[in-house]
């Protein structure tokens, strides 16, 4: 069946008319004239996974990665990178409501400062897309740069020089899971975590990754299929640093961080535009990444955060950047009163606010709230239960994951008078 290309869908996926279905056509663009030969369905969508495209359209962009259109990770790299921006504007306008502007990624390759390559028996790289099982491999990723060759490179090797076997993923049966890199984009270090089932690491594995400023091995004791675990040994410094404008942040293999280093550092000055007063709640702190940035210019800042880990991470930044800021372990729906504060800073993840959390805002009405948002489905509605008591001042997206249909976006609401 022949098609034509009408649109974007939200996956970032092209979108042909069928008759009265509409089918999603993977790694294809407004224009191009597609066969499709069979389609099945992906929760409600209908996502074509035997097609050809006959004619392409005019326009494309030239993918950087010799991977595109089997690998999973980018689905956008085709698309000229300003139509990227103007998809994610209008996506990001019609959850909202309103117009709001999209800040491009100061880069577009080489942009990501960590990667989980899965090793496989059928690979060592990405899944293939539209499976779980199916490991492409692979020899560098473009979207986060030359270092990446180096270290799959060392693994291969020492796969191959130590005999060590890779893992069945669909038997759950065998050793190496996982080979985690992660840089910091503004201090040039570099750590390699692999994770692996339990077992035994051959003695000499770390000479194969002497380039890396830190080593870890984690294991996953469990089924699931997880790029983390218990960290059993490092090699080298404990930790990575992070530069975010004059803050540092210590990295480790089992905390999160902004994957975009560099738009991550217009995020976080972003956010300290935004609020307003002396005294700061950072909700959903992590490691700090907001409060200790905001402590370091002069706001009172106290964080909350669910992960033990994440806050004891967020001490140690604390204490690395001379800052005063406090942060506990607590959950969003247990914050006892919200009076205290100037301003609140909530992060949550994609599925938002916590309803117990919104009912507080509500009540206690502090002045500003800064809502930093990875959905904006989620985001959309919990602006629409916080409108009883806030208006919107101010709005921004912000790209930070090029080549893919996701973007951020930042929200100042007001308290009404």
């Amino acid at each position: 069946m022949r098609v034509r290309i009408e649109r974007l869908g939200e996956k970032g996926f092209g979108v042909a008319k069928v008759g009265k279905k509409r089918i999603h056509v993977p790694f294809t663009a407004p224009g191009d004239v597609v066969d499709v030969r069979k389609w099945h369905r992906e929760k409600r969508i209908l996502v074509a996974h035997d097609y050809e495209v006959v004619k392409a359209a005019e326009g494309r962009a030239e993918p950087r990665c010799p991977y595109f259109g089997r690998c999973g990770g980018c689905v956008l790299q085709h698309i000229p990178y300003e139509t990227q921006i103007e998809f994610k504007k209008a996506s990001l306008e019609r959850s909202l409501g309103f117009e709001v502007e999209v800040l491009p990624s100061p880069l577009t390759y080489g942009h990501r400062n960590r990667i989980d390559i899965a090793i496989a028996t059928t690979g060592i790289g990405f899944r293939r897309r539209g499976t779980w099982w199916d490991v492409i491999d692979i020899d560098e990723c473009p979207v986060f740069g030359g270092r990446s060759r180096e270290a799959i490179a060392a693994m291969k090797e020492a796969i191959e020089g130590l005999s060590l076997e890779r893992y069945d993923i669909r038997n759950n049966e065998g050793f190496l899971r996982y080979l985690v890199l992660r840089e910091g984009k503004f201090t040039g270090e570099f750590m390699v975590n692999v994770v692996t089932a339990e077992g035994r690491l051959p003695e000499g594995f770390e000479e194969y990754f002497s380039f890396a400023d830190s080593l870890y091995w984690s294991v996953n004791r469990t089924p699931s299929d997880v790029s983390f675990g218990d960290a059993e040994r490092f090699w080298g410094k404990p930790y990575i640093t992070e530069r975010l404008g004059d803050v540092t942040y210590l990295i480790h293999p089992n905390s999160f961080f902004q994957t975009n280093s560099y738009q991550a550092e217009n995020l976080v000055k972003m956010v300290s535009k935004l609020v307003e007063g002396g005294s700061v709640l950072d909700l959903y702190s992590g490691v700090g990444t907001f409060g200790v940035y905001l402590a370091k210019r002069g706001f009172r800042v106290e964080g909350i955060e669910v992960n033990p880990f994440a806050v004891e991470m967020a001490r140690e930044n604390v204490e690395l950047n001379g800052v005063e800021a406090t942060f506990r372990v607590g959950e969003d729906r247990d914050v006892e009163t919200l009076r205290d504060y100037d301003t609140v800073v909530v992060d949550p993840p994609r599925a938002g606010l916590h309803p117990k959390l919104i009912r507080r805002l509500l009540r206690d009405t502090p002045e500003t709230l800064v809502y930093v948002s990875c959905n904006p489905k989620t985001l959309a509605e919990d602006l629409r239960a916080l409108g009883e008591a806030y208006e919107v001042e101010e709005a921004m997206g912000l790209d930070m994951f090029p080549h893919t249909p996701h973007v951020e976006a930042v929200v100042k609401l007001k308290h009404k008078v």
